[in-house]
């Protein structure tokens, strides 16, 4: 707004210059998802090296949604969850090997259930069962639309 309100009303050459970092980030883009599109098409997922790099970690902030389901609100559920990453991290354990005491020591409302929590990636996975989530039908429906509908609406 400073550099057009300081122009006179008809045409003025300061702005000839003003579109090239634009269209140098559109030629960037569009590089990298020609890019993208062929990394992505040549891809061979191998699941037993995926499975191999999970690590228990991974599933703090189904620590902290475990509390919030049982009404604990979400801005304490998340110290508690790294407070339980830090207390496996000092133990020298994975999360997942702390014991249920351990865990009622950062939070009484923790149950047995929970023990489930800290070692079930299928669950975590499908709990995330919202658009662009993580789940089976979620994935799916993200496919369906990106092979089907997407193509339509660039036409």
């Amino acid at each position: 707004m400073c550099t057009l309100k300081g122009l006179p009303r008809s045409y003025n050459k300061d702005l000839q210059e003003d579109k090239e970092a634009l269209f140098d980030a559109l030629d960037t883009v569009h590089s990298c998802l020609k890019i993208a599109a062929g990394v992505i098409a040549t891809m061979v997922p191998r699941e037993e090296k995926l499975r191999a790099e999970l690590v228990p970690e991974m599933l703090a902030t189904d620590l902290a949604e475990y509390l919030v389901r049982k009404g604990v609100p979400f801005r304490e559920t998340h110290h508690i969850s790294g407070g339980a990453i830090k207390l496996s991290e000092d133990l020298g354990i994975p999360v997942s090997e702390l014991t249920l005491e351990q865990l009622k020591g950062l939070h009484e409302l923790f149950d047995e259930d929970v023990l489930a929590v800290l070692r079930d990636y299928e669950c975590s996975v499908e709990r995330k069962d919202s658009t662009g989530g993580t789940s089976r039908r979620s994935v799916l429906e993200q496919v369906r639309y990106s092979l089907f509908v997407a193509p339509i609406c660039c036409l």
